[in-house]
């Protein structure tokens, strides 16, 4: 009996030695495709057909957005892909990729340098300072791209819009050179004009970013609108409105909603414009809207550079930081267009 046992033993032994060798010398094979159904989730199959991952001199890519604009989910791997490369074993991209993600870039912010071409390179690229894009003033065909659209660039610094805070984590910067403004011994500013070539550059590079990440229109700002105590830029003649017009690129508000609130928000401002409660509701307006205001019922200084912003974007033609009907009836017209959600 013991040696029918030892000779079992030694048979299971030998046949589990010959089969870790055999499996040692395996190559790999990437898994086909299974035809058979697989279990569906919220209604979808999760074997559906996903467009393959491509690869050019060894770097993987992934070209095609998955994404629902209508959610405003950015559900996606659009680019190139980073992976891990642990030590022997092959990370592979059978299930590639998975549904519950989003991009980082979810803002676009556009800023003016306030130096000229050659300077405005020196210090994006060579300083703590930086942006994803610059638009020359050269009037070629040529946008210089600082940093990858993967990667954090400095552009922001202290910043807010709604809910979210500290936007370089989640934004693409563009810089476009110009020279800022002016200010005479009142302190009223005069800004320098962009060219009609720095425009266009602008607008098909933002067109072409918002497409691609699917960002909202409430989500490409001004400098001066996510950080409106700080910063003018890229100032009152940036044309908003003939990227809103032309290339169908951020906000601008409706002008019969502006008209209709008109007569009110002229009887606001002739007969209550240093109440209190009014000033709270204003405030409430504007940070309703997105910015990082603090209601608190005083015209205080951080208030009107909030309203100076709001009217760099939305009313250019008078940017002086009092609140009058016309740009009170703006940001209600605004808030009524793009509700926070």
């Amino acid at each position: 009996m013991r040696k029918t046992l030892y000779i079992i033993g030694l048979s299971v032994f030998v046949f589990s030695c010959i089969s870790q060798k055999n499996t040692t010398k395996s190559t790999y094979k990437p898994r086909t495709a299974v035809t058979q159904s697989k279990t569906a989730i919220n209604g979808q199959n999760i074997n559906k057909n996903k467009p393959d991952v491509a690869t050019e001199h060894g770097v993987e890519f992934f070209r095609t957005n998955i994404a629902d604009i209508t959610k405003n989910d950015n559900t996606a791997s659009y680019g190139s892909i980073v992976s891990a490369k642990p030590a022997g074993y092959k990370v592979v991209k059978t299930h590639f990729p998975a549904l519950g993600q989003n991009f980082r870039q979810k803002y676009l912010i556009l800023h003016y340098t306030v130096l000229p071409d050659d300077k405005s390179i020196e210090v994006l690229t060579q300083q703590s300072v930086s942006a994803h894009y610059l638009v020359n003033n050269l009037g070629d065909n040529e946008i210089y791209q600082l940093v990858d659209e993967n990667k954090r660039s400095y552009h922001a610094g202290v910043s807010a819009w709604r809910t979210d805070k500290n936007l370089n984590d989640t934004s693409i910067g563009i810089e476009i050179v110009n020279m800022g403004y002016t200010a005479d011994a009142a302190g009223s500013k005069t800004f320098q004009a962009f060219s009609n070539e720095q425009i266009k550059k602008v607008a098909a590079l933002a067109k072409d970013i918002v497409t691609r990440y699917n960002i909202p229109a409430t989500n490409v700002l001004a400098h001066s609108d996510i950080a409106p105590t700080r910063k003018q830029d890229p100032g009152p003649l940036f044309p908003w409105k003939k990227l809103y017009d032309e290339y169908q690129i951020g906000m601008w508000y409706d002008e019969m909603a502006k008209q209709n609130f008109m007569t009110s928000a002229q009887t606001d401002v002739d007969t209550r414009y240093n109440e209190p409660s009014f000033i709270f509701v204003v405030q409430t307006a504007l940070q309703k809207f997105g910015y990082d205001v603090l209601p608190n019922g005083k015209w205080d200084d951080a208030t009107k550079k909030t309203i100076e912003a709001l009217q760099y974007h939305f009313r250019p033609q008078n940017y002086n930081g009092v609140l009058d009907a016309e740009t009170w009836a703006v940001l209600q017209a605004l808030n009524q267009k793009y509700p926070t959600k």
